[in-house]
Parts: structure tokens; sequence; C-alpha cells
């Protein structure tokens, strides 16, 4: 029984005692919140602009399944590893970019990593906009290997944006703000799928026409449909741009304000910030850090799972069950689930941050959802419970206990540091999450060998 309580106890606020010393660095501790920066909904909203453009690259490729795999029909290789390829490369160099980035501390200008990691976004998908109008003919192989190009240079920006927005929202000391960014995320992977469902069903296909051209998109409507869905890309990262520049522009001045008025020794933000070794955080943040990586990272089979799911109706009857449409609504049921687990943290409450080891203890649990999509039609072989209603009831709880366990992780971190190690922190969960997605792309490979 004590274990129980030693479990579910809430911790108290950490206060800095006269007599605390280095010794006591190894101690988990709650940040004092007279340190936060006052709440604004304008700087919350700015966030959760940041947060959408900081996974709508990631879910831009998820969501345009239907159209790599027209691009990559005719070769067996291309259309059986394209998905995972797609995976793998993204995450490992999303975690790369991550860990340098987390090395590299001292005199780190968080918000320039920011600004040069939309900057980034911008150029690869305008590139990738244009590509499916000029490179419409080129082989499969040779297109795999741009695209792969262009999956890198997206990752490389996505790894330096969160490194840049998570370590720069922490310094604020608002959970608010940090789960401003998880719930933006969490749009992220919602709209794209909106747009990649109108995309295709904006402009007829041959099916239409009277010819039956099975799961794939015609290659005209597809390049024609690619070109709108990845230009889209390009517009959230200019919009999200604009908006933190408006951030630094107007809010520098009240931020240094409030530190003055917290600690009359600081007198300029770079000097508050000092540089933690990535071992003295883990052993902080150890629950959380694991619930974060295992959460995500058997996340990651869902996407190899709903690119292989058909629906159990017949595609003919309605266009809504071609996988065309079909993949991209799958993905739109997960990824609401997700914004609903993340938006439900701001509830007061509800948020397993301030309970490590249960976050531990739920991440685990998660793993049950991985036989449930073996009960469902996966590549047309015939489904074990014959119904569309039950593989979307399990890919929005899935999405659901991600977006909430994910959020309340990332939300607790910055209470059990101290307040000149929270920019450290939030940089440092942003490589374990990174860490997570990239353990679940390679073992994705396994899932659709199988």
């Amino acid at each position: 029984m004590d274990r129980i309580r030693r479990l579910i106890a809430r911790r108290v606020a950490y206060e800095r005692l006269p007599e605390s010393t280095a010794e006591d660095a190894d101690e988990t501790r709650y940040t004092p919140r007279d340190q936060q920066s006052p709440f604004s909904r304008l700087q919350y909203s700015i966030f959760f602009l940041l947060g959408v453009s900081m996974l709508w690259a990631w879910n831009m490729f998820l969501a345009a399944a239907p159209y790599f795999y027209s691009r990559f029909e005719s070769d067996d290789w291309t259309r059986l590893h394209y998905q995972p390829s797609i995976l793998s490369v993204s995450t490992v160099t999303n975690l790369g970019t991550a860990y340098v980035l987390a090395k590299l501390q001292k005199n780190a200008s968080y918000p320039w990593r920011v600004t040069l990691s939309l900057l980034m976004t911008c150029a690869v998908f305008s590139i990738l906009a244009f590509s499916a109008v000029v490179m419409h003919d080129a082989s499969p192989r040779v297109y795999f290997a741009f695209l792969m190009v262009m999956v890198f240079g997206a990752s490389l920006a996505t790894g330096i944006n969160q490194n840049g927005v998570f370590a720069y929202v922490s310094s604020f000391g608002r959970q608010e703000y940090t789960q401003a960014i998880m719930g933006g995320q969490g749009v992220a992977g919602v709209l794209p799928c909106i747009a990649q469902i109108f995309s295709v069903l904006a402009v007829p296909s041959k099916g239409s026409e009277g010819k039956d051209d099975g799961p794939s998109m015609p290659h005209t409507t597809s390049s024609r449909s690619a070109f709108i869905y990845f230009l889209t890309s390009t517009g959230v990262s200019v919009i999200a741009l604009l908006a933190f520049l408006y951030l630094l522009r107007h809010q520098p001045a009240s931020r240094q304000k409030v530190l003055r008025e917290n600690d009359e020794t600081v007198t300029d933000e770079h000097e508050q910030a000092k540089t933690v070794s990535l071992w003295t955080l883990f052993v902080k943040l150890r629950f959380l850090v694991f619930a974060v990586f295992f959460c995500f990272m058997i996340s990651m089979v869902f996407p190899v799972y709903t690119a292989e799911i058909q629906s159990v109706n017949d595609p003919t009857s309605s266009r809504i069950y071609d996988p065309s449409v079909f993949v991209p609504l799958a993905l739109l049921v997960w990824n609401l689930g997700d914004l609903i687990g993340r938006l439900g943290v701001a509830i007061p409450g509800i948020s397993l941050g301030e309970y490590p080891q249960m976050a531990a203890v739920v991440a685990i649990a998660r793993m049950m959802f991985i036989p449930m999509y073996q009960l469902c039609n996966i590549n047309g072989h015939g489904a074990v419970v014959k119904s569309d209603t039950f593989y979307f009831l399990v890919q929005l709880l899935f999405g659901v206990t991600n977006g909430y366990l994910g959020t309340s992780c990332m939300m607790g971190a910055s209470h059990w540091v101290v307040a000149d190690e929270r920019a450290a922190a939030g940089g440092f969960m942003s490589l374990i999450l990174v860490g997570g997605l990239a353990a679940g792309s390679l073992l994705s490979f396994f899932v659709a060998s199988g």
C-alpha cells in the first residue's frame, strides 16, 4: 500500500532553499510557479501555429501514401519499401539532428534555429510541389531516390525546428504553451489528411469514365492533386514564420522584465541558461523519458498498417472505399483521436505529467492495439472482424492515447527541473520523442515485411 500511495501522491512544489548546493542537483524537484511568464493568448496562439508547422511536413508524407503508391506501383521493391523508407529516413535524420543540437547548448540561439527550419521547409515542399508536375514521367527508382532526398531535407528541418521550439517555449515556464505546441501538432495531423482527401475528390477519376483502375490514382490526376497538396505545406510554413518573427519582435522586452522581477541577479536571458548534461536530465526525468520513448515507438506501427489496411467493402461501390480516399480517411481518424488527446490534457488535473510512474505503465499498456490491427483487412487478404467501424474505432483510440500520454509527458518535464534547466530539458525531451519515432520506424520494416 505504501508503494501505491507513493506512486499516485502529488509531489510538492519545489522551493529554492538558501543552503541548496550543487550536490542537490540529482534530486527531483519542481520549478517554482512564480518564475513563470504571465499567460498570453497571443503567445499561446503563435505557439499553437508553430506546433502545426512542426509536424505538417511529417503528416504530409504519410497522407500522400496513395500518390506515392501510384508512382511506385510498377516496381515491386519500391512499392513494398517506400513507406518504411520514408519513416526510417525521416526519423533517423530527425534523431541525429535532435541529438547534435541537444548537445550544442552553449550560446545556442533557439529563435534562429526555428527561423532556419521554417525557411528550409518552405524550400523542400516548393520543390516537391513542382516535381509532381515536372517529374511525372520519371522512373520509380529515380523518383524514389529524389523522394528520399526530400524526406531527408524535410526531416532535417523538422529536427532543427523541434529542438528550437521546445527549448524556446520551455524558457517561458508555462505548461500551457507546451500544450499549445502539442495541440498544434495534432492539428497538423488532421489538416493534411483533409487536404489529401479533397485534392483527390476534386479531380474526377478515370473510374468515373467507366474504367476501373484498381487501388491507385490516375497518373495525371494524382500529379495535379499532389501539386496542390504539397504547395499547402509551403503556405503553412510561411504563415508560421511570419507569426514567429512577430513574436520575436514584440516579446523579448516583456520577457526580460519578468526575468528581472523573478531574479534580481539576472540581467540577460542568455545568462540565465546553463549547460546541463543529458545524463543529469535523464536521471531527473527517467520515467517521463521512458513513457515518451515507448509511446511514440509503439505509435509508429500505425502508419504501416494504415497504408496496408483496406476497406472490407467493395471499392467500386463508392469512391470512399477506394484506397486513394480510404487511406487518408483512416489517417484522419487516427489524427482526430490524437488531437482530442492533446487538447484534453489542457483540462486541469488530468495530465499524467505529475505522475511519471503511472505514465510509464500507460505507455506499456498501449501495446494491446497492435494485435487489434491484425484483425483488420490487411492488403485485402480478409478481416477477422469484418467491419470498417471496428478499424476506425481502433484508429481513434490509438490516436487518443498517443496524444494524451505524449502531451502529458512533454508538459510535465519542465516542472521536474530547476528554472535554469528548462530550455535544456525541453530540447532533451524533444530528442527522446524523436528517438522513440526512430526506433519505431526501424521496427516498421518488420511489420511491413510480415
